[in-house]
């Protein structure tokens, strides 16, 4: 044999061994890392003489809900016995059960924000949340 043809024959051996470890995946793992935050430009001040008033929508301290559906589901801590979600992002703890006292029935909104979230149940596409306490977590 000629040195080319060992060098090729080595070659196509190795991209034989490779090629189907490099094919499997897991597409039933991930791992979700907090989106980085980029503080805003300032605007350029305003004219003399002009007030400029900008809304901005703060968050409901808590919420207890007996259900969730939504959207997207931002909270700083939620509590919850069952979640289902496309997309999970923030860090989950499995929990025991979640006792919800004083619940305020349905909430069927685009996007629900709340500091803390008490809920039965949320069925959102997606979940950001710094900690989300849940029983049981399925995934849409």
């Amino acid at each position: 044999m000629r040195p080319n043809t060992r060098w090729m024959a080595l070659i196509a051996g190795a991209a034989a061994v490779i090629a189907p470890a490099a094919v499997v995946s897991a597409n039933h793992v991930r791992f979700d890392t907090p989106a980085a935050v980029v503080a805003p430009t300032t605007p350029p001040a305003p004219p003399a003489g002009v007030t400029v008033v900008t809304p901005t929508a703060a968050p409901a301290p808590s919420m207890r809900v007996d259900k969730v559906k939504a959207d997207t589901v931002r909270a700083g801590i939620i509590y919850a016995n069952k979640i289902e979600a496309d997309n999970v992002q923030g860090t989950v703890h499995q929990s025991q059960r979640v006792k919800i006292e004083d619940s305020e029935g349905e909430l069927k909104a685009p996007e629900v924000v709340a500091s803390v979230l008490y809920a039965d149940d949320i069925e959102a596409n997606n979940i950001v949340a710094n900690e989300i306490y849940v029983h049981k977590l399925e995934r849409k």
